[in-house]
């Protein structure tokens, strides 16, 4: 992978990439995705927080049933082979990119988090209508029959275009995530000794995307209480949504609910993403090894 310190055999085709990233998403997503049901429910509460991380996981529980936990699972689901698809694919495209554009052998810091940007901007403009479905399902006040009675909903009121409400705040969230992401996996790869062994290599990446998901999170998450706000909101004619655009919105935001707003739902987001990350990042280097063998010298 581009992100890594380490210099690689012979790139592996784009289509490696692509499927690694695949299958590293959905096993991430089934492992995890309870937690961002609750990280949403949190991030649509306007005012102080009723409840915590506990609470509102036991109050959905309680009054919506353990069912609710996975209600609008389908469009991540169906997503999320593409969407991490795209976003390890990316960053490897862009990666090489930025080597021959800046002419160097082997990838650095600055440009590990330029090239985690890149990816993260490629893969919004896939990740929008998915995540829009998601989050009306999402909601408590919800009273949709499902994915596909969303999107009919969206085009009859808003036209196809309603299906990318919340696009520039998207854009923003997963540029700023890979920046953090990807940025970090190369600085820990770089302090941990050298693996000697397969074993060490995957703990090595364990560890790298463990904190690459934390610092990405701790940076994203006030862009994520923002999308999250423009794609649960309900459009009036006439009337400007309360929140729009997102860096006015973050201003609106901390002004009317204090800084501690802009992190609602952090602990739950955190806690799905920076394991998430790290299982991430060890499915796709073990997937990479698999394929590396497969196709054997000059890959190996």
């Amino acid at each position: 992978m581009s992100a890594s310190a380490e210099t690689p055999k012979k790139p592996l085709p784009f289509i490696a990439n692509f499927a690694a990233g695949a299958i590293a998403g959905v096993s991430e997503i089934l492992t995890f995705y309870p937690l961002d049901v609750v990280k949403t429910r949190m991030q649509l509460a306007t005012g102080k927080s009723e409840f915590g991380l506990v609470g509102t996981f036991k109050n959905i529980v309680k009054e919506e049933g353990v069912g609710r936990l996975y209600r609008g699972l389908v469009p991540p689901l169906l997503l999320e082979a593409p969407k991490r698809a795209v976003k390890f694919a990316a960053n490897d495209f862009w990666g090489k990119q930025y080597l021959s554009l800046f002419g160097e052998k082997k990838m650095n810091q600055q440009l590990a988090i330029l090239t985690g940007m890149s990816a993260g901007g490629t893969e919004s403009f896939i990740v929008v209508p998915f995540e829009l479905v998601k989050i009306k399902l999402q909601d408590k006040s919800s009273t949709f029959a499902g994915p596909m009675d969303v999107v009919k909903t969206i085009i009859r009121k808003d036209g196809l275009l309603g299906l990318y409400n919340g696009m520039e705040a998207t854009f923003w969230r997963h540029l700023w995530w890979n920046a953090g992401y990807f940025g970090c996996i190369y600085k820990v790869r770089s302090m941990l000794p050298k693996a000697k062994d397969n074993k060490t290599r995957l703990m090595n990446d364990l560890l790298a995307g463990t904190v690459g998901g934390f610092v990405g999170t701790a940076v994203n998450t006030p862009f994520d209480v923002v999308k999250s706000r423009i794609q649960g909101g309900t459009k009036v004619p006439g009337a400007v949504p309360k929140y729009n655009w997102t860096y006015p919105a973050l201003v609106t935001i901390f002004r009317e609910e204090g800084p501690a707003a802009l992190y609602k739902g952090f602990a739950p987001k955190v806690l799905r993403l920076a394991p998430g990350g790290g299982v991430l990042l060890l499915v796709v280097e073990f997937t990479l090894g698999v394929f590396r063998k497969a196709l054997g010298p000059p890959y190996i």
